[in-house]
């Protein structure tokens, strides 16, 4: 006979230790995917009480209410106001933190009135011994009807306790209790459609009266009907809600001084006495990009060995495949599609990594929410939020995890803004192409004892940064979302970080991207290697023929041949096509064919832009940048007899790479994020048309 299945919501404010608790309880035995129809997070895991009885435990996102402010909350409150839901829980463990107790009794005592039975589980107990801070647990229980367990998920002691209170929870019938009592005109509303609604309480079918204009459970003939009735009869969803907080708060205010106590005298806490110079005007946002420069240079530094690796351990094993197999098309399809395409996806690993576990780290121990505060004001204009900049300055290193990053922004409309602009940001990866194309775009001449290229070079930077605010300005004008983002935020006390939650933070974010954005980046340069290594017609069929032919007339070495034959097949595959077709619409902009298929090329990754002109222009791997801006300096346009590569050309192609989104991986990452093609779509686009239009300004003025 198999084991009965229970349904356990794991429910609490953000930065409760709910997360802690969850990896506590479950280990590594996770599965994370997202709630239907959004891109929040759904942790869940199954836990084997005994061989009869099983709880299937979900990790809810962080919320204050059941009156929501954004999408974390919304996604708890259509699933607790829906008993027809299939992730409607049938108990919940309602995690508090001590230090925030009272505040913390508002989402409490909603979820009480839903009629759910509930376990309160006290967090950071041995931070709570530490500062003398103690919870009446007995009291608790007798004031609140609710049974509460004081834990620490550092010495788990009491871990037992809590999955035997579980098991009594699931088991107990008698576990009403009211808290909020309802208006005059409440009644009515639950009277007229408690026939029409599915609920389990009559505040349950008040959350659903309350909502009804985005609870996708409702229909919308009813939608209307509830619509009306609210005209009709003065029912005002903003007043009822806010005199049913304060009415709550008035209830429980008296209450809670007496379960909760301190044996040390009051005065300045550790956190107090730290958050003076951590979130002190001055000092607060100097230590913080302090703090993210060190983290935009462990990015840059440590991450580079182990991403060299990576590559030259992907390359190595080309080779051999190329080496030692038949040179047909599938040791062709692995040495030069599946294989580079491996490795773009996890070349990236490293600086996810790094990334994630240094965020990893500030949450841990309670520093994020510090930045949010300082910066949230400052974001808000811009149509963000604090978290926003973290995504923001990690963009210089790579963009994929700086998406990534902003998982931790619970506003959707903020979170979209800042994942459509990071690209804007300009990356590591610009860097090889900045580097070449500044050659010819800017002389090799000091001013004031500064490099004019390096001046150029931080100008670039400067310019992408300043464009991605305008653009987020305009967005936070453009884009309609639900809700409207407020800074309801809890400053957590400092604590030592729990290594095993970091470690399932990093490890949860690097499955994300390898086994989510990592098969689409796969597909696509897959798609690129079967465009680039076929061509239409005979030109293609016989252009390693010709290209034989002329090397030996010239009397070329063996490396130039085999770099004059991979420059012709390229012409004539189906890239080089599509660059030649494409080549009348890049024309105003000052780029020929070659640059098409570069750019074309470069859409798996930025940097291939410098290793497909060193093919086209037939420059050996070995050689390096000044070899290949010798060769594209003295290249001649056979329409204008004048260089190809003049100013006004390669001051065009750096705008163009400035704005354009030119990152398989990033747009990957993007429908990953936001569970969608068209942000993406519009982001490729609104991007690609920036580049467009400065490219050609640039190239029209200076030309």
């Amino acid at each position: 006979m198999s084991a009965f299945i229970y349904k356990v919501a794991l429910i609490g404010n953000p930065n409760s230790g709910k997360s802690s608790l969850f990896n506590t309880l479950t280990g590594l035995q996770q599965h994370v995917a997202n709630f239907p129809g959004v891109t929040v997070d759904k942790k869940t895991s199954l836990l084997k009480i005994d061989k009869d009885l099983h709880i299937l435990l979900t990790d809810f996102p962080g919320a204050y209410s059941l009156y929501p402010n954004s999408d974390d909350e919304r996604v708890v409150a259509e699933i607790l106001t829906n008993p027809s839901n299939p992730d409607f829980p049938d108990a919940i463990i309602y995690v508090v933190d001590p230090f925030d107790f009272k505040r913390q009794l508002l989402l409490f005592t909603q979820l009480k009135d839903l009629n759910i039975p509930v376990l309160v589980i006290f967090t950071m107990k041995d931070l709570a011994d530490k500062q003398g801070l103690q919870i009446d647990t007995i009291k608790f229980e007798n004031l609140f009807g609710t049974n509460g367990i004081f834990f620490s998920n550092k010495t788990r002691e009491k871990l037992e306790e809590i999955k035997k209170s579980l098991v009594v929870l699931l088991l107990e019938t008698d576990y009403k209790k009211e808290f909020h009592k309802l208006a005059d005109v409440e009644k009515r509303a639950v009277e007229m459609f408690k026939s029409r609604l599915e609920y389990n309480s009559d505040y349950q079918l008040l959350l659903q009266i309350h909502h009804s204009k985005w609870l996708k459970h409702i229909s919308s003939e009813l939608k209307n009907e509830i619509r009306d009735f609210k005209l009709s009869s003065g029912f005002s969803d903003l007043s009822l809600q806010i005199n049913e907080t304060m009415e709550r708060y008035k209830l429980f205010e008296a209450k809670s001084r007496s379960v909760v106590s301190s044996k040390k005298r009051t005065g300045k806490t550790i956190t107090d006495r730290i958050d003076e110079v951590v979130t002190h005007r001055i000092f607060g946002p100097v230590i913080f990009f302090s703090i993210m420069m060190l983290v935009f240079q462990a990015i840059f530094s440590l991450a580079t060995f182990p991403m060299d690796l990576i590559e030259s351990g992907f390359l190595n094993l080309s080779e051999y495949l190329k080496d030692n197999f038949e040179p047909n098309w599938l040791t062709l399809l692995f040495a030069e599609g599946i294989i580079p395409g491996l490795a773009g996806v996890l070349v990236f690993v490293p600086q996810i990594f790094i990334l994630f576990l240094i965020i990893g780290i500030m949450e841990e121990i309670g520093y994020m929410s510090r930045v949010i505060f300082m910066f949230d004001d400052l974001m808000q204009k811009f149509g963000m939020n604090g978290r926003s900049l973290v995504a923001l300055i990690s963009g210089g290193a790579c963009a994929v995890p700086a998406i990534m990053s902003t998982r931790t922004i619970s506003n959707w409309k903020e979170r979209l803004i800042t994942i459509m602009v990071t690209p804007l940001i300009s990356c590591s990866a610009r860097i090889p192409v900045y580097s070449l194309l500044v050659l010819f775009a800017v002389p090799d001449e000091k001013i004031w004892g500064f490099n004019l290229r390096g001046i150029t070079l931080m100008g670039l930077y400067l310019f992408g940064i300043a464009m991605a605010l305008f653009s987020s300005l305009v967005m936070k004008y453009f884009i309609n979302a639900r809700g409207n983002s407020y800074l309801i935020l809890s400053l957590p006390e400092y604590k030592k970080p729990i290594l095993k939650n970091i470690a399932l933070y990093v490890k949860e974010k690097l499955g994300a991207f390898v086994f989510g954005a990592g098969k689409i980046i796969v597909m696509i340069s897959l798609v690129i290697w079967v465009m680039a290594s076929s061509g239409p017609g005979e030109n293609w069929k016989n252009s390693e023929i010709s290209a034989t032919t002329e090397a030996i007339q010239k009397k070329l070495s063996s490396e130039e041949t085999n770099n004059l034959i991979a420059s012709r097949k390229l012409e004539n595959s189906y890239i080089g096509v599509l660059g030649k077709v494409i080549e009348p619409a890049i024309q105003p902009l000052g780029f020929d064919w070659r640059i098409g298929v570069a750019i074309i090329t470069s859409f798996a990754a930025r940097e291939v832009f410098v290793g497909t002109m060193s093919t086209i222009y037939s420059i050996g791997s070995a050689d390096n940048n000044v070899r290949i801006s010798e060769r594209m300096g003295k290249d001649i346009n056979p329409v204008t007899g004048k260089l190809t590569y003049n100013s006004a050309v390669a001051w065009s192609l750096l705008m163009f790479y400035v704005f354009a989104l030119q990152c398989v991986s990033t747009l990957a990452v993007v429908f990953r994020e936001t569970n969608s093609w068209k942000w993406p779509l519009i982001q490729f686009i609104y991007m690609g048309s920036l580049a467009y239009l400065f490219s050609y300004l640039v190239y029209n003025f200076l030309k």
